[in-house]
């Protein structure tokens, strides 16, 4: 009887294992999130000493940090599960900032067009009447 105490609580140990890992990782974007705020607002304030392609390469991964962070918050609103949109939209972002620091080799470019397009469409089945549950 005692040993089946002990399986059952093995979820439990792993789940709260799970959770403090994922707030230490959101303390730490939180952090890495803010000295990219200093650093975005240091480029707008210091006249512009960086391109504007370092601008925009310093914004997309401003985003893929809130993102990252709105799935950590989404995770615990959601009762312990991880929305499949949120994923697709990070991958969505991660991809456009690869077009624009990478974008040298037009085949590339194409595939990573394909690849948004992939995730777009994705997006769409992942929200539609189709994958939804029935109650």
């Amino acid at each position: 009887m005692k040993t089946k105490n002990n399986i059952a609580s093995i979820p439990f140990i792993l789940q709260w294992t799970l959770n403090a890992a994922l707030i230490v990782l959101a303390v730490i974007l939180v952090i890495l999130l803010g000295k990219e705020t200093i650093y975005i607002f240091g480029f707008i304030n210091d006249g512009g000493h960086l391109t504007k392609l370092d601008l925009l390469e310093a914004l997309l991964i401003y985003f893929l940090y809130f993102e990252f962070i709105a799935l950590i918050i989404k995770y615990f609103e959601a009762h312990y599960h991880f929305p499949l949109r949120y994923f697709i939209y990070i991958g969505i972002t991660a991809m456009i900032r690869l077009i624009i620091i990478d974008h040298e080799n037009p085949s590339d470019t194409l595939i990573y067009s394909g690849a948004i397009l992939l995730l777009v469409v994705t997006l769409f089945i992942a929200n539609s009447k189709m994958l939804k549950r029935e109650n």
